[in-house]
């Protein structure tokens, strides 16, 4: 009888465990699903802002262009006429992801591009004319009719063409430069009005200068980008460890040329800070039928996981957890490109209007990659700030952009952070950044400039060595400084 009371009792008791055991991430997450509230600000028609929601500056005017291709082009050259005449500053602004006022200047005309959109495919040289306002979310769609896909992209799809140009920015695509490889052409209205075509054998140089130029060389209209086939692909992941990071990319991408897309991402939870990272590889696989765009049923979880890991130490540990027992449910599966493409920030973003998220991106060799790691292990956890997210995207040499980030093959470690909207936050975010941007210097690597204006002057220089020159050519191009933004009043 004894016996049997205590086998109950036992049983009970593993009972009530497991229940706990399940119990408390279920709440956590019904918790964090109730509070994840997006509150929406009153917009003041005499200010903007940007992705990072510390940029709100008074401007002169915001002023929207048509999507008509003739209407736009002679608003926008009427507007740069004014702005001469006058002395008045253009700044150009498309979906606003930067995040160190890139598309902001004091008491500045704002032209906002999204209205100019459009997306048109020339079937017989495969390529894309679109308007530098239209949003990926707004091409893949488009794309995905003609089977066909975007080269390369950023790995949201929230972005205008004419930002990510722009900032030349790079995707998860292995064995590829940034989007500026991508880009066969584009016509851009120049500080004296003109429009003018771009490409690499006609106005070569400010073709250069515009890919990755920040809107300093004039506001660019349209746009002729590569495409490729739209393909299925097959998933792959692997838990590895963060110090093998390349050595296992080199086996199961480098090696493999099917290989379509890839990524890695580091782990951030307080167990075991960066010792391990989950390498997400895709096949392609020819015999799986093509898929069309469609909303990923799993999306609120996945805010869920991701965002109750902001600022809390149970959150990352559980949301690492997560992510490596998922592994086992994801391999195997089958997904489009333009399916993987089509997420946009949103899924993620911050709505907390106490805090808000900042990127930081690092550009390493590829011989540096294990040293950066051990360096950011070292360096993080010394600093009061809350990383949310470490991935790893492959990058190879940029040969087109002239102020190129990536000078021969890097790795790419897109991190963000979750700050608080203070004083003392910002303060502590600056001083991790321009430490962070010495060890990338150190061992020969550069940083991404679209995000905060934390670095130095003398480091970007020394980050960007034809900084000199981009921004004395910026002066033989607009001798009348029309085309201004915070990063170029920061670092010329």
């Amino acid at each position: 009888m004894m016996l049997k009371l205590t086998s109950k009792i036992i049983v009970w008791a593993i009972c009530i465990f497991a229940l706990a055991f399940i119990a408390r991430p279920v709440f956590f997450y019904v918790y964090v699903y109730y509070n994840d509230v997006k509150k929406v600000s009153v917009a003041n028609p005499k200010t903007t802002n940007d992705a990072s929601k510390l940029n709100e500056t008074k401007v002169d005017s915001i002023v929207a262009i048509p999507e008509n291709k003739a209407a736009a082009i002679q608003q926008i050259a009427a507007l740069i006429q004014r702005a001469a005449e006058y002395k008045q500053t253009i700044t150009i602004a498309g979906a606003q992801h930067s995040m160190g006022g890139h598309t902001i200047y004091p008491n500045a005309i704002v032209l906002n591009m999204r209205g100019f959109r459009y997306v048109q495919y020339d079937s017989s040289q495969q390529i894309l004319w679109t308007g530098s306002g239209t949003l990926w979310s707004e091409i893949i769609p488009y794309l995905d009719k003609l089977g066909k896909s975007v080269s390369v992209m950023q790995s949201n799809n929230s972005f205008s063409v004419g930002g990510s140009i722009s900032v030349n920015c790079h995707g998860w695509q292995p064995d590829a430069s940034p989007i500026a490889s991508t880009v066969v052409s584009f016509r851009l209205i120049t500080a004296d009005g003109k429009l003018t075509t771009c490409s690499r054998t006609e106005n070569k140089e400010l073709f250069a200068l515009v890919l990755g130029g920040y809107g300093l060389f004039g506001v660019i209209t349209d746009v002729a980008l590569k495409v490729v086939d739209n393909k299925m692909y097959t998933t792959q992941q692997y838990i590895i460890k963060s110090s093998d990071y390349v050595k296992e990319f080199n086996k199961y991408v480098s090696a493999n040329p099917s290989i379509g897309l890839a990524y890695g991402r580091i782990n951030i939870n307080p167990n075991h800070f960066m010792e391990e990272a989950i390498l997400s590889t895709y096949q392609s696989n020819s015999s799986a039928p093509l898929k069309s765009v469609q909303e990923n049923a799993l999306k609120t979880f996945r805010r869920c996981v991701f965002r109750g890991s902001a600022n809390s130490e149970y959150g990352k540990n559980l949301r690492w957890t997560i992510e490596k027992a998922s592994t086992k449910l994801m391999n195997g599966r089958n997904f489009s490109r333009n399916q993987l493409s089509n997420e946009g920030v949103e899924t993620f973003q911050n709505h907390d209007t106490a805090y808000t998220d900042i990127l930081h991106e690092y550009f390493i060799p590829t011989h540096q990659v294990a040293a950066f790691i051990d360096s950011l292990k070292k360096i993080i956890p010394t600093y009061q700030v809350d990383l949310l997210n470490i991935t790893l995207r492959n990058v190879k040499k940029d040969h087109d952009a002239f102020l190129a980030y990536a000078n021969e093959e890097v790795f790419g470690f897109v991190m963000l952070f979750n700050q608080a909207k203070n004083p003392s936050s910002e303060t502590a975010m600056r001083a991790l950044t321009q430490r962070l941007v010495d060890v990338a210097i150190k061992l020969n690597g550069t940083y991404y400039l679209p995000y905060r204006l934390h670095a130095t002057k003398q480091q970007m220089h020394l980050a960007y060595p034809k900084a000199n020159a981009f921004f004395a050519l910026k002066k033989k191009y607009d001798p009348n400084e029309i085309f201004k933004n915070k990063f170029y009043e920061a670092y010329q």
